[in-house]
């Protein structure tokens, strides 16, 4: 039994009409009769009863049809995979992102890419920016969600939102009527942020939002995640000022928030990926990732 054999019989089983089926594949009655002919006498039953006027499926034609539409739906699934493969959407798809943004929406985007490139293998990697950069440029990264700025002529970036900072601090803090008096209160208290090494333009951010507030801060706790900073915050340890996209997201914590009124310092989050990337996947996810949390 051969393939032509299946969608010779699928083709009369539709039409259940012998001229008008070879009609649509492109030959003559005789060879498709004699096709079919062959096709019974190899399973050894009668799939089609004829006479003038009609042509019927017999029971075992039913059941065949059925089974035969069944092998061809699944053929057809295996082309389009081996076609995924042969246009390398079986690979590796690799993300950085740093810790200082939120990622439910990645979470979603992830899913979505699952189903639409099931056999791509995807990548997760937490990275500083500056490690992400070099990772890109050298191909080790597809893309990466991280801070500005970004010295790069390799690198294509997309602005994801800006985002201003906020002060974060024990649960037992007092309000704050103004920057002032907010100052005055992070001016005594030991700070804790991210290593200088880790996060350079970052930690310079830190430093100028301090100098406006009037005051150096005292860094008496560094970190290389968001997660340990609200934490050792959260135990009492010092204070820290981070993006206001993270406030809604660690509700969960006992930790205050202190606005920044007026104080226009803000980071830049983007996606970036190199200039000569044309992976499919690569574009599909440019598309489909766009947070917009605190846009200005």
């Amino acid at each position: 039994m051969e393939l032509r054999h299946l969608l010779y019989f699928k083709m009369v089983a539709e039409e259940l009409h012998f001229r008008k089926a070879a009609e649509k594949l492109f030959i003559s009655q005789p060879p498709l009769s004699r096709q079919i002919k062959e096709l019974e006498e190899e399973l050894g039953a009668q799939l089609f009863t004829r006479n003038n006027k009609r042509v019927t499926l017999t029971s075992a034609g039913i059941y065949f049809k059925k089974e035969v539409e069944e092998i061809l739906t699944r053929i057809n699934k295996t082309k389009n995979t081996v076609k995924q493969i042969h246009d390398h959407l079986n690979g590796e798809f690799r993300i950085g992102y740093i810790s200082s943004t939120y990622h439910p929406l990645l979470m979603e985007v992830l899913k979505e890419m699952r189903v639409h490139f099931p056999y791509l293998s995807i990548q997760l990697y937490e990275l500083p920016t500056q490690k992400q950069i070099h990772a890109l440029e050298e191909g080790k990264l597809d893309i990466g969600i991280m801070r500005a700025p970004i010295a790069s002529t390799q690198l294509t970036l997309n602005t994801l939102f800006h985002d201003p900072f906020i002060a974060v601090l024990p649960a037992n803090s007092p309000q704050f009527s103004s920057n002032a008096a907010l100052g005055k209160y992070l001016a005594e208290k030991p700070f804790i942020f991210f290593n200088r090494d880790y996060a350079p333009a970052y930690h310079q951010k830190l430093v100028e939002i301090c100098n406006r507030l009037g005051f150096s801060p005292q860094l008496s706790h560094e970190a290389n995640n968001v997660h340990s900073i609200l934490r050792l915050v959260e135990s009492g340890a010092g204070v820290s000022i981070l993006p206001h996209s993270l406030k809604e997201h660690y509700k969960y914590l006992q930790i205050n928030f202190a606005d920044l009124k007026n104080l226009s310092i803000y980071t830049e989050v983007v996606l970036a990926y190199k200039n000569n990337n044309h992976q499919e996947a690569l574009q599909w996810f440019i598309k489909r990732y766009n947070p917009t949390p605190n846009r200005i």
